[in-house]
């Protein structure tokens, strides 16, 4: 069934960071347990840990810790929109967040976006408000991430660590 979902995390930044990733909006999971990529199938934290060459983190606050750490800010495209369960694919009625309140805030260099929605969405509907355009990467949701393409998820998100050094 399809339901108006606000997003109701707070973006995670701090003055230092250097890039800013952008999902679509927080999966069931994540709004149920209060921080991003919380699913514990999710392949974000899988990943990035992998790029980094650290241990997974496992509580909200390691991965706080890990952001600040490598400077990356964490936030959503949508603000608030119908959708079906976490399915990108069933979004509709679509607000989108002010993306420059992070950008005002930050020395935010690179924008990512994680997923097909949330490029799209970003380019639609933010990218002449933030002048910054944002590179694509690959959905790491249990929904459009099948198993054994860890490999190709690492090699497209080691990108940040270079923008991160």
């Amino acid at each position: 069934m399809t339901k108006k979902v606000n997003h109701e995390l707070e973006p995670y930044y701090n003055k230092d960071s250097k890039i800013l990733i952008l999902g679509s909006i927080p999966s069931v999971k994540s709004r149920e347990l209060g921080f991003y990529y919380m699913h514990p199938q999710n392949r974000f934290w899988k990943t990035l840990s992998r790029v980094y060459e650290e241990n997974i983190p496992i509580t909200i606050d390691d991965k706080k810790k890990f952001l600040k750490r490598h400077k990356i800010a964490l936030w959503d495209t949508i603000k608030s929109c119908h959708i079906k369960g976490s399915s990108d694919s069933s979004i509709t009625n679509v607000k989108v967040n002010d993306i420059n309140k992070i950008l005002k805030k930050t020395d935010v260099e690179k924008i990512f976006t994680t997923g097909r929605k949330s490029f799209d969405l970003y380019n639609k509907y933010c990218l002449a408000k933030t002048k910054k355009e944002a590179k694509y990467l690959p959905s790491t949701s249990p929904l459009y991430c099948p198993k054994g393409i860890d490999d190709k998820l690492y090699n497209e998100y080691k990108i940040i660590k270079e923008i991160t050094k």
